[in-house]
């Protein structure tokens, strides 16, 4: 399976959806990004595609959007997230209002425990 890199236009496009805010942290992933909140993911960059993971009736608002689709390796999609429109590169405010909704619903879910680490 190949996975995408990332431009970076995509990471600063990516980057600047994600609000300020103390409780979240970017981090790289497979040489893509991720937003964070409490150790869970809330947004993600794979390749050029921004994807979100939404409480379940948001989910079905923004499936309903015209160019969104599955999110992550084509035939591997992560279940429960959901690629914005590449057409909203073009409008930051619309693609940002999601990953706001986005980090808010995750936000409510329990802190994900860190394992410990493999000796």
């Amino acid at each position: 399976m190949e996975i995408p890199k990332p431009s970076e236009d995509d990471k600063q496009f990516f980057r600047s959806l994600i609000a300020d805010d103390s409780e979240v942290e970017i981090k790289p992933m497979f040489g893509n990004l991720g937003a964070f909140v409490h150790g869970n993911m809330f947004a993600g960059l794979f390749g050029s595609a921004v994807g979100v993971r939404l409480a379940e009736s948001d989910a079905r608002e923004l499936e309903a959007v015209d160019g969104t689709g599955p999110f992550g390796p084509e035939g591997h999609a992560m279940a429960g997230y959901i690629s914005l429109p590449s057409a909203w590169r073009g409008d930051a405010s619309q693609a940002a209002s999601w990953v706001d909704k986005a980090r808010d619903h995750v936000g409510t879910l329990p802190p994900k425990v860190k394992k410990p680490k493999k000796r």
